[in-house]
């Protein structure tokens, strides 16, 4: 019985099941091998990042969806898709995006399309929808927040979550909206392990004339990959480690986005929530057994430390 990596469902004899074709394309009915194995897909990251419009660490192609061939097309502008192979030196990373992804849209997060895709090698790729391209004019105003505070990709480490949530009351349409979902995405952050939500991983979006936080994205256990002894790429309270409830919901949500108890109490109970569909999704995601264990041993670990698990 095979499972459909983009939905996680039994998909029987079949390599992705019909759900997971649909929500790429309703017009898609199979889809290919990725046809490049991981070492050929990081090698024409390599060769294209010059000429893209996609930077970072982890090795990224950008790529159209070819209906007719049911395959995805590698191209150097244009692209609707990021794709990203499996990295040499750290294990499962596109596993492990992928996974953190839907725990996201499981809390209430707004996701684009992502899920996983087999290439020639039998590795799996991570494939993300771009949501700053919209139909055929091309670009939606997308701004991250290293560019907002003035700071470049050297410098993303250089600043706090309180500077963060500054910028909501600078440019949002209603900043009031925007501080609540910045609050649940810090905690999601902390609670999964995201321990490299720089000022690159945070931005903008203008859609129907209303500026807001986008969509997540590049979400990761980092603390199973690169195990940095820190808690959060910018600091909260002065800290990046050793953070406790009353940071976030004391300080952070009261004080700093002035968030009213029965929204703070709300966003917690929504994690709480979570937490069942969670542990099921991460009892079906791709990751190995080990790994498994130790994305769960720092969930239950962080939902403890901010009494989220009464158990």
């Amino acid at each position: 019985m095979n499972r459909c990596p983009i939905t996680y469902e039994d998909c029987g004899e079949e390599r992705y099941s019909q759900r997971g074709l649909r929500l790429l394309s309703r017009r898609l009915t199979r889809l290919e091998d990725f046809p490049y194995s991981a070492a050929q897909q990081r090698r024409e990251a390599i060769h294209r990042a010059g000429r893209m419009s996609i930077q970072g660490v982890q090795p990224k192609l950008s790529a159209v969806l070819n209906v007719e061939a049911g395959t995805f097309d590698i191209v150097e502008s244009g692209g609707r898709y990021i794709i990203k192979p499996q990295m040499s030196e750290y294990p499962q990373v596109p596993e492990n995006e992928d996974v953190t992804m839907k725990l996201a849209e499981a809390a209430g997060l707004e996701v684009p399309f992502h899920g996983l895709i087999h290439s020639k090698d039998g590795t799996l790729s991570y494939v993300i929808r771009r949501f700053d391209r919209a139909g055929r004019s091309g670009k939606v105003p997308l701004e991250d927040f290293a560019q907002l505070l003035g700071q470049d990709r050297d410098t993303k480490y250089g600043s706090s979550m309180e500077q963060v949530a500054s910028v909501l009351d600078r440019y949002c349409t209603f900043p009031a909206l925007e501080k609540l979902k910045l609050f649940k995405l810090v905690l999601f952050n902390y609670l999964t392990g995201n321990e490299d939500a720089h000022l690159k991983n945070f931005s903008l979006i203008r859609r129907d004339q209303k500026v807001e936080l986008s969509p997540v994205y590049d979400l990761l256990n980092t603390s199973i990959v690169i195990d940095s002894g820190e808690e959060l790429a910018l600091p909260l309270r002065g800290k990046k480690n050793k953070l406790k409830r009353e940071d976030f919901t004391g300080y952070f949500a009261k004080e700093r986005l002035g968030l009213k108890d029965k929204a703070i109490s709300r966003t917690i109970r929504e994690l709480e929530d979570a937490y069942p569909l969670w542990i099921n999704l991460l009892g079906r995601s791709f990751l190995s057994d080990k790994r498994k264990a130790m994305y769960r041993e720092l969930l239950d670990r962080r939902m403890r430390t901010l009494e989220l698990l009464h158990r």
